[in-house]
C-alpha cells in the first residue's frame, strides 16, 4: 500500500500486542514520539520490551508506561534522570541492560540493514564485555541475574567485543515531515535516535509534524526512506519541554 497514512495514533497502535518488542526513538525531550507513546498506554499493551535511549523522563515519554509498570524489560543507554526507572531497576521490577550509547544506536542500525552483529572496542575491559552488569535486583540489594560474558576478538593488536544487532516488532518514532508513502525528514537534534530506530522495526510508525504529498519533499532531503515505514500518524505541530532549566536568582 502506497498511501501509508493512518487517521489516528490510537489505530496506528492498536495491533501492538502484550509482550512486543519496541524500538522508541528520542533523546531526553526532543524526537520523542510522545502522542504514539500515550496512544500505547490508552490502548493497554504491557508486559512490553522496550530499546530507547534513556527510556523517557518522569512523567513524560515512556516515562509514562514505566509509571503504569507495562515495561518489563529495556535495553537503554542514559537512565539518570528517571527517577522511577531506577526506582523499578533496584527494586527488581524491571529488568535493564544497559549499553553504551553508541553501542546501541549501531546495535539499531545493524539490525536495520540486516546486519546480524559487529564487533566495537567500546566496553573492552569492562563489565559489558567482562559481563556481571546487574540485569535483575532481587529487591534487596542483590544481583538475580547479571550479563553474560560476551565474544572478544582481536585485530590488528587491538581487542574488540562482539556486540549483536537489534531488530523489534514494531518502532515509533517521531519526524519533522512525512509524506505519504512514508518517507520522513527529522529536524535538527530530533534527528538523534529517530533515523536507526525506524529501521530496526518489522512495523514502524512514525507521528509527523508535517504531512505532505509525495514529491514534496527533496529526494536529497529524505533521511529515511519509506521503505522502512509502514504506518504515518499526523499530529500537527510539538512543543518540545525544557528538561534541566538553570537560572540567575
Amino acid at each position: 500500500m502506497l498511501d501509508k497514512v493512518i487517521s489516528t495514533a490510537a489505530a496506528a497502535v492498536a495491533d501492538i500486542p502484550d509482550g512486543a518488542s519496541v524500538a522508541v526513538g528520542g533523546f531526553g525531550l526532543v524526537g520523542v514520539p510522545e502522542v504514539l507513546i500515550r496512544a500505547v498506554l490508552d490502548q493497554g499493551a504491557t508486559n512490553l520490551e522496550t530499546v530507547s535511549n534513556n527510556c523517557g523522563t518522569n512523567g513524560f515519554g515512556l516515562g509514562m508506561l514505566l509509571a503504569e509498570h507495562r515495561i518489563r524489560r529495556t535495553i537503554s543507554s542514559y537512565v539518570g534522570s528517571n527517577e522511577e526507572f531506577a526506582r523499578q531497576y533496584l527494586s527488581g521490577e524491571l529488568e535493564v541492560e544497559l549499553t553504551p550509547q553508541g553501542t546501541l544506536a549501531e546495535r539499531m542500525r545493524a539490525g536495520g540493514a540486516g546486519i546480524p552483529a559487529f564487533f566495537t572496542p567500546a566496553g573492552v575491559g569492562t563489565p559489558v564485555a567482562d559481563g556481571g552488569l546487574p540485569l535483575r535486583y532481587d529487591g534487596t540489594g542483590g544481583v538475580l541475574t547479571a550479563s553474560p560474558p560476551k565474544e572478544t576478538r582481536e585485530f590488528d593488536g587491538t581487542t574488540y567485543v562482539l556486540e549483536h544487532g537489534i531488530v523489534t516488532d514494531f518502532a515509533l518514532v517521531h519526524a519533522w515531515k512525512g509524506d505519504r508513502h512514508g518517507n520522513l525528514v527529522y529536524r535538527r537534534s530530533a534527528r538523534n535516535f529517530n533515523p536507526p530506530a525506524a529501521t530496526a522495526g518489522r512495523i514502524t510508525i512514525a507521528q509527523v509534524e508535517e504531512l505532505v504529498e509525495p514529491g514534496e519533499i527533496d529526494p536529497d532531503a529524505v533521511h529515511t526512506p519509506g521503505i522502512h515505514v509502514q504506518r504515518v500518524v499526523h499530529v500537527g505541530k510539538v512543543e518540545v519541554g525544557i528538561e534541566k532549566r538553570t537560572v540567575r536568582p
